[in-house]
């Protein structure tokens, strides 16, 4: 592979012995630092000597040479490494290279991402050299290699091919199969997903769940499978049912799931006092959300519920770090580690006041310094959403008897129809909507009814979703028609008419599902048109997970599919997809 996970070569070796010989000068140096020592779960007072992109030193002594070397007196300050973020959707609205910025300067600088959208958007190759490229950023960025498309795809088993899955899992950037959203075809005898979770045991990576609400058996089973770590549980008793089960157990602050303070709360009422196996995730969160903070919001509320500060920095640091077999590069501070390192003006902050990623300053003296760094995303494949056919008559033809309910952000049920549904619109006075999912190619639709997404929507196109198809969903046909042609105009993204105009837009020009615009900018757009959906009747927590859900079939109990209208349970197409 091109890309090795040991980051140094002889050269760069020697002369960081050069360094500690007292033959070169170092690059950095933090003196006089308060820093925490994970090998000795205490606080250290000494001095961080960083070559380049590594810590050399940590101790009591301060270099021979310091020609040329940024001497910075940490007095009164404390010292903790880069926070990591182990379970990170890095496509919900903004892109990886984005979110890696915006996480960065606020202290996360490593990032462990799904791999979905690459796999199933982009030719291995080139998607492979994008993750290596991706990883030249300052923030350290590794990745998941998924077993399943959690959806029913039309060519699932050509895009999960031997080759496909072996070099995605083998790739040294990948650091755990998963998530095991297709736990339950295991356990009904898939051989299939269960070779490749072998496999991934076999490469010395962890798994990581997807089991929420399992049962203690559930549980027990998924680890004699090899799951070794999960980040679904909702309540306290549920984290103790993966301890347990000798699971690494990440505990979610989300967007559709902010359970961290309960959590919390009942494990510390249960007598939990060594956190040492409990790591912490904001699971793909939708970007307004991340105004609170990334990986330092959750340290923060774990200081707030009376964890130990040394226990909740390493649970957003050194245990993911361990956890995935990286202690040796991230997560510490001590000689041989990447520098990736957050100064603290009081450890009871966890937000840091300067950040040094790769030895480099992405934050300080209260400003962004992350480098600006072009991707040519069209080189790996990636491109606008081009769509090169009409919108017609029959497309928005609706005589389905069965229609969808969202009973909750994820969750959809079925339901009989019973209203009108062939006027150009349906009344305002009750909560159902039209509802239509077009193959991107123009190939085929849906067509049915949804229940609980607004009361007084115009018309909403998108193409943000699990599958990169597209939905439309409003109560007027022609404003609905009118969004569809905005989507078509400006190359994908979230468009919402009413009475004829665009009153909200995300633009998302890397195939309709990731803007190119700075995070902070991506954050007021989706505030702006969440705030409108809820002003027009959406009764839940997080609609843009409503969207990338539709297709998604590790969530009960039918989904909207390109194979058409699926329950999850019976594993059975109740009304399949028509051909345009």
């Amino acid at each position: 592979m091109a890309t090795q996970l040991f980051r140094w070569n002889k050269q760069t070796l020697r002369r960081q012995l050069s360094v500690i010989r007292g033959e070169m000068a170092p690059t950095i140096v933090l003196k006089n630092a308060t820093y925490l020592s994970s090998a000795r779960k205490t606080w250290m007072e000494g001095h961080i000597w960083i070559y380049e992109d590594r810590i050399v030193y940590t101790g009591k002594y301060l270099p021979e040479k310091t020609e040329g070397t940024e001497i910075v007196d940490c007095q009164g300050k404390h010292i903790v490494p880069g926070y990591i973020e182990p379970h990170a959707h890095p496509f919900q609205l903004y892109n990886p290279h984005t979110l890696a910025e915006y996480a960065s300067v606020r202290g996360t600088t490593t990032l462990i991402n799904d791999n979905m959208f690459f796999f199933l958007n982009i030719e291995k190759r080139k998607a492979l050299s994008l993750i290596e490229e991706l990883n030249e950023l300052p923030t350290s960025m590794f990745w998941w290699g998924r077993y399943d498309a959690q959806t029913e795809l039309e060519e699932e088993d050509a895009l999960f091919s031997p080759s496909n899955m072996k070099s995605w899992l083998e790739h040294p950037l990948v650091v755990q199969g998963g998530e095991l959203t297709s736990w339950p075809k295991v356990m009904t005898g898939d051989e299939t997903v269960l070779h490749w979770m072998q496999h991934t045991k076999e490469l010395n990576k962890p798994i990581e769940g997807h089991l929420p609400g399992a049962s203690y058996s559930t549980i027990t089973q998924m680890a004699l499978l090899g799951v070794s770590g999960d980040h679904e549980a909702m309540n306290g008793e549920e984290a103790l049912r993966r301890l347990d089960a000798g699971m690494t157990t990440s505990l979610r602050y989300s967007s559709i799931r902010p359970d961290l303070p309960k959590l919390l709360e009942e494990l510390l009422e249960a007598g939990i006092t060594d956190f040492s196996r409990f790591t912490l995730n904001t699971d793909g969160s939708t970007p307004a959300f991340y105004r609170q903070g990334v990986i330092d919001k959750t340290i923060a509320i774990a200081l707030e519920k009376g964890v130990p500060a040394i226990e909740a920095y390493e649970m957003g640091s050194y245990n993911a770090a361990r956890h995935y077999g990286l202690d040796d590069q991230i997560g510490m501070i001590a000689p041989g580690r990447i520098a990736h390192l957050n100064i603290l003006r009081d450890v009871n902050n966890p937000v840091p006041e300067s950040v040094l990623a790769k030895g480099k300053w992405v934050f300080k003296d209260g400003q962004s310094h992350y480098p600006d760094r072009h991707f040519s995303w069209e080189d790996y494949g990636m491109h606008p959403f081009m769509i090169d056919w009409e919108l017609t008559e029959d497309d928005l033809h609706f005589s389905m008897p069965v229609g969808i309910e969202l009973v909750n952000s994820v969750i959809l049920k079925p339901y009989q129809i019973s209203v009108d549904v062939t006027n150009e619109h349906l009344s305002e006075k009750h909560d159902e909507c039209f509802f239509v999912m077009l193959d991107r190619h123009g190939k085929w639709r849906i067509n049915t009814v949804i229940k609980g997404f607004g009361t007084n929507l115009g018309g909403l196109a998108t193409t943000f979703s699990n599958t990169g198809d597209i939905v439309l969903i409003g109560k007027n046909k022609r404003d609905m028609r009118k969004a569809f042609e905005e989507l078509k105009q400006h190359d994908g993204g979230i468009f919402l008419v009413e009475d004829g105009e665009l009153i909200e837009s995300v633009p998302l020009k890397l195939f309709g599902a990731m803007s190119l615009e700075p995070m902070d900018d991506v954050i007021e757009k989706h505030a702006s048109l969440e705030h409108a959906l809820k002003e027009r009747g959406y009764p839940h927590e997080d609609p843009i997970y409503s969207l990338l859900f539709f297709s998604s079939t590790h969530l009960p109990y039918i989904r909207v599919t390109q194979r058409g209208i699926f329950d999850v349970h019976k594993k059975t197409v109740l009304f399949p997809s028509i051909m345009r």
